[in-house]
Parts: structure tokens; C-alpha cells; sequence
């Protein structure tokens, strides 16, 4: 039997302007959003997510998405991966030795399909959607703009690492599409999670853009999380402090925590190579 914990949820909808929200989908991920603030001069939200997770299979898969113009782009980008359901799904069921290739390749095949391109002719604005999906002990992610995708582990932690993906800015799925050209733009990887406890962070760029703030470097962000009882804790006091400082954008956040018990990739020779 399919036990899918699901959510989707797009700024258009519901726009938390001027409100926390902090919540749980399923037992490992937490969902925050925050419209931005009134007195800002914020009067809409843009942003989007999508998320799936199944314990008993043991994987999460996670969208977010930072429209510009309208919401219309993000509500595509969402509607056409819950037509597609079926097809994800089958594909998060394989081996992850091809899973990862297969999913690159679905993605790729739904943006690049002539009925997803032109329904994006129709749709006034762009998204920036940032794709995560962690399975055993890789973690996958297929990014398109500005979304960041972070990962906190204390042996990456002490050579610097939080940063998965790179914001890459003029990239968009909608009006005007990086799949619409000759050649997308776009970047993709999997990233083998640590022995230890790893600590999946992605958000919208309104976090790390708040004015007077450190979040644009990603330790500040993971300071948050020391010394509380939960991860929604720690997501709630994120928010609550953009929202302190009168942050104007949107933000999005998903976090959730992995155990992880295989061993993870170390040098031959068992010391870390990396002088800093």
C-alpha cells in the first residue's frame, strides 16, 4: 500500500503576508513560509512548493519555487508534476544505482515536451524551481534560477561546505523559459550524504536577501538550529527574524534531518586531504 505524505501549496493561494507558518509533512520534513511584511510594501506571494515523502520507503522529493510577475508560472510548474505522479513514482521505486539518471531524464522530458512548453507560452511571468530527492544515502537535486539547496554535516562544515547548488540567475521556467531555447539552461547533481546526522536545508531567495542580516552566508542560517529542541523550532526562529527586520519578499523554506548509518566516502589513506 502507497503511503505518500503530500502537500502543494503555491503564494497565489494562501499568502502568509504578514504570518508565520511552521509545519510538519510527514515525520522528517518541515515546511516554513512567510509572505514578507506589509509595512515592507509586500502585497502578494509568488512562492510555491511541492512535497512527497513515504517513511516507509524511506525517500523525500521537494519543489520550490520563486515566481516574478504572477504566480501563474509556479502553478504550472506544480499541476504538471501532479499529473505526472505516476511516472515519478515509478521511478523513485528503482535501484538507486539508475534512479538518479532516470530522474534527471524525467524531469528533462516534462520541461522539454511540446505540450509543457506551450502551455508555458501562455502563463504571465517566470519561476526559478529548485528539484530535491534524497533516497538511502544520496541526496539529487535539478536547479533552474535562484533556490539554494544546502546541506550541513560537521565534516563539510569544517572545510566550509553548506552549498550544494549555485544561484544562477536568469534562468526560469514560464513566458520566458530556458526550455524554450536551443539549448537549456540548467544544473543538476547528487551528493553522497555523510556518516552522522546531515541537515537538508532548501529556501527561496528571500532569506538570504533579507536586509540586515548574515543569511547570505549559510552558517548564519545553520546557527539557527543549534541548541534547539526541534528543526521546526529552528525554522520558526529563522522566520520570526526576517520578520523582525522587515524583510519586503516571500520566503520559502523546507528542512528536514537524515541519519545516516552507512558509511560514508573517506580518502585511502583516512585523513582529510583538504588543508585549510
Amino acid at each position: 500500500m502507497q503511503r505518500v505524505n503530500k502537500l502543494s501549496w503555491v503564494g497565489s493561494k494562501k499568502n502568509f503576508l504578514d504570518e508565520i507558518s511552521v509545519m510538519n509533512v510527514g515525520e522528517k520534513v518541515v515546511l516554513g513560509r512567510f509572505g514578507g511584511n506589509s509595512t515592507a510594501g509586500q502585497y502578494k506571494n509568488e512562492d510555491g512548493c511541492l512535497i512527497w515523502c513515504d517513511e516507509n520507503k524511506d525517500w523525500e522529493f521537494v519543489i520550490i519555487l520563486d515566481a516574478h510577475c504572477t504566480a501563474e508560472s509556479a502553478e504550472l510548474v506544480i499541476s504538471t508534476m501532479e499529473k505526472n505522479e505516476h511516472r515519478f513514482l515509478d521511478v523513485f521505486s528503482f535501484p538507486v544505482k539508475e534512479l538518479f539518471a532516470s530522474l534527471n531524464d524525467l524531469v528533462l522530458d516534462i520541461f522539454q515536451s511540446e505540450s509543457f512548453i506551450e502551455e508555458c507560452e501562455n502563463v504571465q511571468g517566470e519561476t526559478a524551481c529548485l528539484f530535491a530527492f534524497r533516497k538511502e544515502k544520496y541526496l539529487w537535486w535539478f536547479s533552474i534560477g535562484d533556490c539554494l539547496l544546502l546541506l550541513h554535516h560537521p565534516e563539510l562544515e569544517r572545510l566550509g561546505e553548506y552549498h550544494q547548488n549555485h544561484r544562477s540567475f536568469f534562468e526560469w521556467v514560464g513566458k520566458e523559459s530556458t526550455f524554450n531555447k536551443e539549448v537549456p539552461s540548467y544544473s543538476m547533481g547528487v551528493k553522497e550524504l555523510r556518516t552522522g546526522e546531515n541537515h537538508i536545508f532548501m529556501t527561496t531567495d528571500g532569506l538570504v536577501e533579507c536586509p540586515n542580516t548574515l543569511y547570505s552566508d549559510a552558517k548564519y542560517i545553520y546557527r539557527m538550529f543549534q541548541d534547539v529542541d526541534t528543526n521546526a523550532v529552528g525554522v520558526r526562529k529563522l522566520l520570526e527574524d526576517i520578520q523582525s527586520k522587515n524583510v519586503l519578499d516571500s520566503t520559502t523554506v523546507v528542512s528536514w534531518v537524515i541519519q545516516n548509518d552507512i558509511d560514508a566516502t573517506i580518502p585511502s589513506d583516512g585523513k582529510n586531504t583538504v588543508k585549510r
